[in-house]
């Protein structure tokens, strides 16, 4: 009998009214991104304190950081706890999947630099360009390397320097890092792979309400998305590669 493969998910945002109604919570929508079936998956909402005990940790094959709307850089009792617990999880080789916020807590923990973005914050949807010669033929990428890819972005914060023994894999006009890897087991992206148009719309109409962006911001991230999507499943399929440690053979 094959054993059952195990994966936790640290949330490090809330549950909003809108992805509780549509979705019934963030769990669902990380899960139906990155999850196959017969997998277990476990989330813990590590922005509430709620994280796994030390002991625990060996019996997952994986981890999934998400985004958040707290700064990667503060030292919150949550987030110093969550930086703890990424250092043993590296030091114990486990794999990581860190999604924006996640992407930047794994620079910190690695010794990189995090902080506000320099060309300011991004929330839309773009194009990140691959750094080809990064990525070796047959790696979770898969043999067929895109020259980019197009992923929905929303953040005010970024990767300032990288840490060392840290490989960049994407950039783009704005921003130096947009995913990086660190030996065979921390992946990292700026982007949200897991959000879909709908979502990506309801934030945008949210955090207009409440006034932390201006209209004009808000009509530019609907219109980037008005005529195409996200490489979504090529960008779930390099995560669930990552992941799993699938060696694809197209």
């Amino acid at each position: 009998m094959v054993e059952q493969k195990k994966f936790a998910l640290f949330l490090a945002t809330p549950d909003s009214e809108f992805v509780k109604k549509e979705y019934g919570g963030y769990h669902n929508v990380f899960v139906s991104t990155f999850g196959d079936e017969g997998e277990h998956w476990d989330s813990f909402r590590v922005v509430e304190g709620e994280f796994p005990d030390e002991k625990d940790l060996d019996k997952y094959d994986g981890f999934v950081i998400s985004g958040s709307s707290h700064d990667s850089f503060e030292n919150d009792p949550w987030i110093l706890r969550l930086c703890e617990i990424v250092k043993i999880l590296d030091e114990k080789k486990k794999k990581i999947l860190g999604i924006c916020f996640g992407h930047q807590i794994i620079a910190r923990v690695r010794g990189g630099t995090v902080g506000r973005a320099r060309k300011g914050p991004e929330l839309k949807l773009t194009d990140i360009t691959i750094v080809k010669d990064a990525i070796k033929p047959g790696s979770f990428f898969g043999n067929e390397i895109p020259d980019s890819i197009a992923i929905l972005k929303l953040h005010q914060d970024e990767v300032l320097v990288l840490p060392e023994s840290a490989k960049v894999l994407a950039y783009s006009e704005k921003y130096e890092v947009e995913m990086f890897s660190i030996e065979d087991h921390l992946f990292c992206i700026q982007g949200h792979p897991e959000y879909n148009r709908e979502i990506l719309h309801e934030i945008v109409d949210r955090v207009l309400r409440l006034g932390f962006i201006k209209q004009d911001f808000a009509d530019a991230a609907k219109a980037s998305m008005e005529n195409r999507g996200a490489d979504r499943k090529l960008l779930e399929t390099i995560c669930k590669n990552f992941l799993k440690g699938r060696v694809p053979t197209n």
